[in-house]
């Protein structure tokens, strides 16, 4: 009725009363316009300071307007035109906020319908990795762009929220001999004047997010990926890097097809575009699912069959949620930024998944468990989100892309998926992903099409109770003579005061061979447990949820330690460390745990109880009484490990050998020298660092001169420092192991010295940030370089970039503090500086709190313990 009023009123209006203009948005455009297709003509050359672009934009207006809201950062824009009815106007494009809110002003009212808009503008290239940025490498220019979430905005004018989702018509013009790379695969090249215009197809639709421009001086390799049961013909497959790394595209020209395979399969349809390329970018933190062109960090995508396991793992599992996201993301995109969870959880979970079928030699499904538990700790602090949350501000966007959505999203859909089974499961992402196919979906649409695939609404009732609140459930199993009872509260640290919650907990335990799941959806209820042997409440490891157990059982499971799988021991290591910060357990028990493991098969659970072993240091919680027998207690569990390996700091010493046993000597180094102070290995570090100081190159790998410096200089203090600073001038080797050196040295005057009295050209403001960073991680040095960092703070956030930006990732770097005057000290600079989402800060300042609550209660018995060698 409200509507038929509306519509009678207006006819007693004329038309110039309808253009009003609409508030301003601070998220979501109004729904006036919409984009049904984008022309982008770029000019590139990437040696310059800014790009051309001629951008032209269909859309449907909905009612006549004489303005309409939408996108452009930082654009300077000398023409812009609106086409309607046969007929041309100029528009006047003005940006309205710092996020690159704009408003477009056609100087009278338009009539509804077909409009297209024209622009004719130039840009600035970024510099970091925001929008479309240029880098140089060695003595060449390139370029690549970085658009989500909302940086597309900064490269073109557009309607720049993932909802909107249009065909893509894009050419890029540049140098002769350059490669130019977008969406979609390039139709023809031809001359234009002293350059070359490539034109490339019309893409599927897509959300501005996505587009991709990569434009230079590229070494490239191609591959054909063959046919499969989902497709029938062979698609195209292009490796793209800078000119240093020609010589290491060939694993990702091989590998990156078996990934795709493996991944139609899964889906059990064909890639959704015509083409892929695989392109690195040497700035690149991670990587970005740009459809059809995907861009990774260098040192995730150019490695060879030599590479680490490590590396290896992060190749598969990197590429593999990249190129999941080509169905769930780019296929079915998000229709608000609130259902991001989605797209980064799903594809968490495949990556791992998919990589894991990829190589199963590698055990990469157990660095999805590691991501999980290490997401709790974030997740029991009163500070925090759900994993889907309303996002109504710009500002809020990137809030959306932490450890909760893909450590917590991507744990939970591994939870859910196993619950449910595996073919069920898939069969309701495959019903997701046609229902939904080159448009947009929302959380609830992906629950209905599950739950069609389940036939059992408790399960996404489960699935409901972990998205949508925050928090970690904990599970309590308690025995009274034969009966098992399993009790839900929600976890939190020592001290912490946090309201009640109540979850669907889909709870798997196991004795023996016997496994029972159920779900727990009262706050207590009996479960079964029939089986011989300890009890294993996380079965499988995949439960997002820490377990606490009687005291006897509690032993018994650190007993059966050895024999326990490696994914169902990292669900051990964290509830284990969980209820000693909850102050449940004493000291003896994680220690009981981590000498279980120290010797164990699977080296991830070594060096994961090896870990936090260490990080009571950090935390304050030995006593210098009790450092002795703490650095004993590394020599005793480390020290055999590392002998039976052998140790020689010469160079080239382990050129033959597999890289996984160079990492693993490196990491038992790690422990036995710096952790445990072990006399004998230091001394043979510094000696050979003394030969490499005097000329000796032979004497000392370049994989041990950091530590080695790092040693030295915390014996021999700030004059060795600037002795070694005046012998490394002509001597970049020399230089950089001092470098490294002060950095590890845990040594506060070493950390004064650099902080207050050392100047050299060579170090540059975003290096000398980076070493204070590395200061704020030891215990030794790091409430000089917190104070240092705090007064020099305005300095930081110029060289950092992105102000507000900076200081959300500054908050994180304070995180590593330990006492309620620097919570205090950190909150009153930061806060007024960071802008949109105050999350990151919050987290960090109750971090710092709660470890400051725990030391003061906890240090001396945890101290007293170690140094009583219990």
């Amino acid at each position: 009725m409200r509507a038929l009023l509306f519509a009678s009123s207006a006819l007693l209006l004329p038309v110039a009363a309808l253009a009003q203009t609409p508030a301003q948005p601070t998220g979501k455009l109004p729904d006036a316009a919409t984009p049904i297709a984008y022309r982008l003509d770029f000019t590139i050359l990437p040696e310059k300071d800014r790009f051309n672009g001629h951008t032209e934009i269909d859309i449907d207006l909905k009612a006549p307007a004489r303005t309409i809201w939408m996108h452009g950062r930082d654009l300077h824009v000398a023409k812009t035109i609106a086409r309607s009815g046969g007929k041309s106007v100029t528009a006047t494009f003005t940006q309205k906020s710092a996020t690159g809110l704009a408003q477009l002003d056609f100087g009278k009212t338009l009539p509804a319908g077909r409009v297209t808009l024209v622009f004719d503008y130039d840009a600035a290239f970024g510099t970091g990795t925001q929008g479309l940025y240029h880098v140089k490498v060695d003595d060449a220019w390139y370029s690549w762009t970085q658009f989500e979430s909302i940086e597309a905005r900064a490269a073109f004018p557009s309607f720049d929220q993932p909802g909107y989702k249009t065909p893509f018509t894009v050419s890029i013009t540049t140098k002769p001999g350059f490669t130019a790379v977008s969406n979609a695969p390039e139709a023809s090249s031809r001359k234009a004047g002293a350059l070359v215009r490539h034109q490339f197809a019309p893409t599927k639709p897509l959300p501005t997010y996505l587009i991709a421009l990569v434009t230079g001086p590229f070494a490239t390799a191609a591959t054909m990926i063959p046919p499969t049961p989902q497709r029938s013909t062979p698609m195209p497959l292009g490796v793209v890097g800078t000119k240093p790394n020609a010589g290491q595209m060939a694993f990702a020209r091989d590998e990156s097809g078996k990934i795709v395979s493996l991944l139609e399969k899964y889906f059990g349809q064909a890639f959704p575009f015509p083409k892929l390329d695989q392109i690195g970018s040497p700035i690149m933190p991670g990587a970005m699912e740009n459809a059809g062109a995907d861009i990774y960090g260098d040192g995730i995508l150019f490695l060879d069959e030599k590479a680490s396991s490590e590396r290896k793992q992060a190749f598969g599992m990197v590429v593999a949620h990249e190129l999941a996201h080509q169905w769930f993301g780019d296929l079915v995109t998000p229709a608000w930024w609130d259902d991001i969870w989605l797209n980064e959880s799903f594809a968490n979970w495949m990556g791992y998944r998919i990589g894991n079928e990829w190589r199963p030699g590698l055990q990469i499904e157990l660095n999805a468990i590691e991501e999980g538990f290490d997401a709790m700790d974030l997740d029991a602090l009163a500070a925090g989100r759900p994993i889907h949350q309303p996002i109504p501000n710009d500002g809020d966007i990137d809030a959306a892309f932490d450890q909760i959505t893909y450590g917590k999203g991507g744990q939970v859909v591994a939870m859910i998926a196993a619950y449910m089974g595996d073919e069920a499961f898939r069969e309701g992402v495959r019903l997701h992903m046609q229902r939904h196919a080159y448009g947009n979906a929302s959380t609830d649409q992906f629950f209905t099409s599950l739950a069609d695939a389940a036939h059992d609404p408790r399960v996404l009732a489960s699935l409901k109770s972990f998205v949508d609140q925050q928090g970690v459930p904990l599970v309590t199993l308690h025995r009274e003579g034969d009966a098992l009872t399993a009790t839900q509260s929600r976890y939190g640290f020592f001290g912490a005061n946090l309201p009640a919650e109540q979850w669907i907990v889909p709870l798997c335990v196991r004795q023996g061979e016997t496994k029972n799941c159920t779900l727990l959806d009262k706050p207590s209820m009996a479960v079964s447990a029939k089986g011989s042997g300890a009890l294993v409440p996380n079965a499988g490891g995949w439960g997002y949820y820490r377990f606490e157990l009687d005291p006897a059982d509690w032993d018994a499971l650190i007993a059966a330690a050895p024999t326990l799988p490696a994914a169902e021991l990292l669900a051990v290591d964290d509830s284990v460390w969980a209820s000693f910060y909850a102050g449940r357990s004493p000291i003896a028990r994680p220690i009981a745990l981590t000498r279980a493991t120290a010797t164990n098969a699977s080296t991830k659970i070594v060096f994961d109880n090896a870990h936090r072993l260490r990080d009571l240091e950090k935390r304050g919680l030995i006593t210098a009484q009790a450092l002795p027998a703490y650095r004993k207690l590394f020599v005793d569990l480390y020290g055999p490990m590392l002998t039976k390996i052998g140790f020689d700091p010469t160079t080239d010493a382990y050129a033959k050998e597999e890289a996984d046993q160079r990492e693993l000597r490196k990491d038992l180094v790690g422990l036995v020298a710096v952790t445990g102070h072990d006399a004998a290995l230091r001394a043979k570090l510094t000696t050979a660092f003394d030969a490499f100081v005097g000329g000796d190159d032979k004497a000392l790998d370049p994989a041990w001169r950091g530590v080695a410096a790092g040693i030295a200089l915390n014996e021999r203090g700030v004059p060795f420092a600037q002795t070694l600073l005046a012998q490394s001038v002509g001597k970049p080797a020399l230089f950089q192991a001092l470098g490294q050196g002060v950095t590890a040295s845990n040594n506060p005057d070493i950390a004064r010295w650099f902080l207050n009295d050392f100047q050299d050209p060579r170090v540059d403001a975003r290096q000398r940030l980076f070493t204070v960073a590395g200061f704020l991680r030891s215990p030794y040095t790091r409430d000089l370089a917190s104070d240092f960092m705090i007064a020099h703070f305005d300095e930081f956030v110029k060289n950092g970039g992105g102000g507000g930006v900076f200081s959300g990732r500054a908050a994180q770097m304070f995180g590593g503090l330990c006492s309620n005057a620097q919570a205090d000290a950190v909150d009153a600079k930061l806060r007024p500086t960071t802008k949109g989402s105050t999350l990151n800060l919050d987290r960090a300042i109750e971090t710092i709190r709660t470890c400051a609550r725990f030391r003061d209660a906890k240090a001396g018995e945890v101290s007293a313990a170690i140094a009583a060698g219990k």
